[in-house]
């Protein structure tokens, strides 16, 4: 290494310093998945990531979706994907699947991602210490044609009712860095799957985090000339999505949140997954997408 190229570690870590002092014992929750999942570059950026927020004293906890990968093993088995109000409807066929890829596969990759950086990462999921506790989602759309109000029946898509959060003090005391899959069962003995940014934001919640990461496929909120908001309100976000500045599949994520924000999440980031090593950059420097606070 040359001098030169030491003096700019040297000043990016005096840079990074008072991030490393603010974040220090607090619990950061990621949202992990889109694009960035599945590119091995991004994923092995992703868990030297969380295993540096580890090293700096910092207690990370990762939550994850899966979408693309239910898809592909649904119709690798022969089960068509059918979606409702843009959700997949999911049946007693389909959840076992769904549980299968999210509690298994994709869980046990990203597990063994952050393990070979030195790390200690355990694979969980809603059911482990009865940690979460789910029903079936309530959702309803409006008919385009008569305008009427209906109730979609999603099948076994649920929502997060309750969360425990004693495996999670446990594990925060300990070296271990938990991996979740948002599959969780419900009062009623069923198993639901849980849309992976609400299962986040509702873990962040229970845990009052210092921050909640959306790694997405966009830098985050943008104003009506296209740059970067870096800071947004609760009422400003809402200001914005009332004005159009927020539109499409932005809402949701803004709307989501908010939520979390309403749950007791001290701030919420919508962040770019496809920037190697974002997670670094949003948490260790200015930060790198839109932060949202009450």
């Amino acid at each position: 290494m040359t001098s030169s190229e030491s003096e700019i570690q040297a000043r990016l870590l005096a840079q990074a310093l008072p991030f490393m002092q603010k974040y220090e014992n607090k619990t950061i929750v990621v949202k992990y998945g889109g694009h960035a999942m599945g590119d091995s570059t991004l994923g092995k950026a992703f868990a030297e990531d969380i295993a540096l927020l580890k090293q700096s004293g910092i207690n990370p906890i990762v939550v994850h979706g899966g979408g693309p990968q239910i898809g592909a093993m649904l119709s690798k088995m022969g089960i068509e994907s059918k979606f409702e109000g843009g959700l997949r409807v999911t049946d007693a066929k389909t959840v076992e699947i769904v549980e299968m890829v999210l509690a298994g596969s994709i869980n046990k990759e990203i597990v063994a991602l952050i393990n070979q950086t030195g790390e200690w990462a355990i694979g969980l999921c809603g059911k482990d210490g009865n940690m979460v506790f789910a029903e079936k989602a309530k959702k309803t759309v409006i008919d385009p044609d008569s305008n009427i109000e209906r109730v979609l029946d999603l099948g076994f898509v649920g929502e997060v009712v309750e969360v425990d959060r004693t495996l999670l003090d446990l594990l925060a005391k300990s070296e271990m860095i938990p991996v979740i899959a948002p599959v969780a069962p419900g009062r009623d003995g069923a198993t639901y799957n849980i849309n992976a940014d609400t299962f986040a934001g509702a873990i962040a919640g229970a845990l009052h985090a210092s921050r909640l990461l959306f790694l997405t496929d966009v830098p985050g909120v943008l104003d009506k000339n296209k740059e970067l908001i870096k800071e947004l309100t609760v009422s400003q976000a809402r200001a914005l999505i009332k004005d159009g500045t927020i539109s499409g599949g932005m809402i949701p994520k803004v709307e989501t949140c908010i939520d979390a924000i309403k749950a007791g999440v001290q701030g919420v980031v919508i962040l770019n997954g496809k920037t190697p090593h974002s997670v670094l950059l949003e948490i260790f420097t200015e930060g790198a997408g839109t932060l949202i606070v009450p």
